[in-house]
């Protein structure tokens, strides 16, 4: 396994160019990075991103966490089109946490999530790589003694087209580095891309593969120790007692220390931290939710539907005129859908090495800033005086955004003067989640009975508020993840209401893969299914009429369709359902195709999706993620539910909250729309139809209508 080499010298990438300063950081390839420089060509640091080697090898750093949805190439392959860059001498590496990779447009942070990386850094990136070019250029040219536009660049090489003479990046480096930056580089136009575009294989694959990449479980320092920890059960509750000798006579235990909740049992190894575990015996105050449970839940939830005061979302026409026009056939559904766990593959982890004058982290975060934020407040030190690099992550889906992980071994490590990695059991990382709220939503539609004219939607959101917990957003505001998916439906209802009632129930709650898009699109497109069957018309057809100039939407919409064989004969038994959504600025549309025994067990056969994501970066990047999304998207539509009983989670493990097994899979086929849209991401827009499509099928199916999940509480299972 590889040891990591814990550096104490204060690390800064600058902004602007530096040339002759050796590159720094933590190799996340299997090798510590002072080991392998001293037998690789030297590398100097062009800016914060770029370094280059005087072989012209080119190292850039990636400013986003790699969680598997390959911004370790995507990134890169942006910077390297500008750059015209050789990509086969591309290497890749996290950049550690520093401001110089906040993002530059909105958020002020270090931070990977609401699928931002590529649409956050894409018009940085594409800069970034310009301006190197063309200092590059400049360089060679006046080393020539001829004009930079005399020469072009190709596969890190300046040529001089007249002659024919060749300058490699790894000799001008030092040259250009110390020329201005273009404020304003000539970027290429889109026509002469030769690296954006192509499905270019993924710069993390070769590590992942033969073990040498490094996530946050594999780290290891000198004189470590292992950690795991125990909270109480039930969320807001605290220790009481514990029995310490019992747990300190256990071999290789080193300390206890208290952590909010709980405590961290510190140790030679985990195993020995997990047994010490068992005698600890602790003793909880369950807390002010101790009473707490799902039917109580479903209580205030459903009485949150019939409240006078709500947040507005969205108001446009007359809403109740609409609804109370006797020309007008009037509709309602509610909707539920419960509490899910992120549960990523890795469980929680992060190793910190605290000393009295310097706190080095090593975490899978999708958080870099707020990692270091917490330590040095922890600590007590400057935030100078703290480090914390990327590994890669086993899975984020907005889970590793939290930083309760870090605040724990970074109390351990002070604690004991050594550096600690701290490691959750699977138990603690299902039972002690920031969930995927829970909702209530009923709608409720008029349709003109002449025209077949949806004239009016009303909409009731009734939900915890994530903000609420993660940005103290004040009773009376709108929290805007709660509703999104509705406040903003594209259809062409006249006349619109959305409201939002507040329900804070206890339950920490959290970002999860497409956040409010993933319940939002599962009410909005099975009611608009209801909608298009009541009128008895094809729900394809329908959303097609309503949906009016919205071309983007209508795109994906005909391209699955037409892919999944809409209205065209199918196997014996086999069914369609659609469904079709936005979220983070990219647009999915899928098609389940399933067939329905009658002991309740569903085949699904295949989901055919279309997306659209404007310039597409890497196709095959794109379209493994919309594949992840389906399954991450089915694993929660057919099984995925956290119940509360005495204020505490009832599922432990993957035995009660399953994942979609190989043989429970359908085919996945994922077309591209050709754009040249802004690039958007794509790392969650494939869950939210998901889930619709396959619902509005088993509609299709069985004509049973299905306005709550899981799938396994109305007797339906998946083959």
């Amino acid at each position: 396994m590889l040891t990591v080499k814990s550096n104490r010298r204060e690390f800064l990438l600058s902004a602007v160019a530096t040339a002759g300063t050796l590159t720094l950081g933590v190799s996340l390839t299997g090798y510590a990075q002072e080991d392998r420089r001293s037998n690789s060509p030297v590398a100097r640091t062009f800016n914060a991103f770029i370094s280059i080697a005087d072989d012209d090898s080119i190292t850039i750093q990636v400013p986003c966490s790699e969680m598997g949805q390959g911004v370790f190439t995507a990134l890169p392959m942006i910077l390297a089109e500008e750059l015209n860059a050789d990509w086969e001498k591309i290497t890749a590496q996290t950049a550690t946490a520093d401001k110089a990779y906040h993002y530059q447009t909105g958020w002020d942070q270090q931070i990977t999530g609401g699928s931002n990386a590529i649409a956050g850094w894409y018009a940085v990136l594409r800069k970034v790589g310009a301006a190197a070019r063309e200092m590059l250029t400049a360089a060679a040219a006046e080393t020539w003694g001829v004009a930079a536009s005399e020469c072009v660049t190709e596969k890190s090489m300046v040529i001089h087209s007249a002659t024919g003479r060749t300058l490699g990046y790894g000799t001008l480096v030092e040259a250009a580095g110390k020329r201005p930056v273009p404020e304003n580089p000539e970027l290429k136009s889109e026509a002469d891309f030769n690296i954006i575009g192509q499905p270019k294989a993924r710069k993390d694959t070769p590590a992942k593969v033969d073990g040498t990449a490094i996530f946050g479980i594999d780290v290891m320092l000198p004189d470590m120790l292992i950690a795991t920890v125990k909270t109480c059960p039930t969320f807001g509750g605290t220790v009481k007692d514990y029995d310490a000798d019992a747990a300190m006579n256990m071999p290789g235990v080193h300390m206890l220390v208290p952590v909010p909740g709980g405590i961290v049992v510190v140790a030679d190894t985990y195993w020995q931290a997990h047994k010490a575990l068992e005698v600890l015996n602790i003793t909880f105050d369950a807390g002010p939710n101790a009473g707490q449970n799902s039917g109580k839940i479903a209580a205030v939830l459903t009485a949150g539907l019939d409240e006078e005061k709500a947040i507005p979302a969205k108001e446009e026409g007359n809403v109740q005129e609409a609804l109370t026009d006797s020309n007008n056939t009037v509709m309602t559904a509610v909707y539920e859908v419960p509490y899910l766990a992120h549960s990523c593959m890795e469980p929680m982890t992060c190793t910190a090495d605290v000393r009295p004058d310097f706190c080095h982290i090593y975490a899978p975060t999708q958080w870099p800033t707020e990692t270091r934020n917490i330590a040095s407040k922890i600590t007590g030190l400057p935030l100078e005086k703290v480090r914390a690099d990327v590994t890669f992550l086993g899975g984020g889906f907005g889970r590793r955004g939290e930083v309760d992980f870090v605040e724990q071994v970074v109390l351990a490590s002070k604690a004991v003067s050594r550096p600690v990695k701290l490691i959750w059991s699977r138990e603690e990382d299902i039972t002690h989640d920031f969930y995927r709220p829970t909702s209530l939503t009923r709608m409720t539609a008029a349709i003109n009975k002449k025209t077949g004219d949806a004239v009016a939607f009303d909409c009731r959101v009734v939900a915890p508020s994530i903000l609420a917990r993660a940005a103290n957003l004040p009773p009376g505001v709108l929290d805007g993840a709660a509703v999104e998916g509705l406040s903003d439906q594209p259809y062409s209802f006249q006349n619109v209401r959305v409201n939002y009632v507040r329900k804070d129930l206890g339950i920490p709650v959290g970002w999860w893969r497409s956040v409010g898009n993933s319940q939002n699109a599962f009410v909005r497109e099975c009611f608009i299914d209801e909608l298009a069957h009541m009128q008895g018309e094809d729900p394809y057809e329908f959303r097609r009429r309503h949906l009016g100039d919205e071309k983007r939407h209508l795109a994906v919409l005909e391209l699955a369709a037409n892919k999944a064989g809409w209205g065209k004969p199918l196997a014996k038994g086999h069914h369609l359902g659609i469904a079709v959504a936005m979220s983070f600025s990219s647009y999915v549309a899928e098609v389940a195709e399933v067939s329905v025994k009658a002991d309740g067990s569903i085949k699904i056969h295949k989901i055919t999706c279309a997306v659209d994501c404007g310039v597409v970066i890497n196709p095959s990047i794109v379209r493994t993620q919309v594949e992840s999304s389906v399954i991450y998207g089915l694993s929660a539509a057919v099984d995925g539910e956290i119940t509360i009983q005495n204020g505490a989670v009832e599922q432990s493990n993957f035995h009660d909250y399953p994942a979609l097994r190989l043989s429970e899979t359908p085919d996945i086929d994922v077309h591209l729309v050709t754009s040249s849209e802004p690039p958007t991401g794509i790392g969650e827009p494939g869950l939210p139809p998901l889930a619709p499509a396959v619902t509005n099928a088993i509609y299709a199916a069985t004509g049973k209508r299905i306005r709550s999940l899981p799938f396994i509480k109305h007797g339906l299972t998946v083959i």
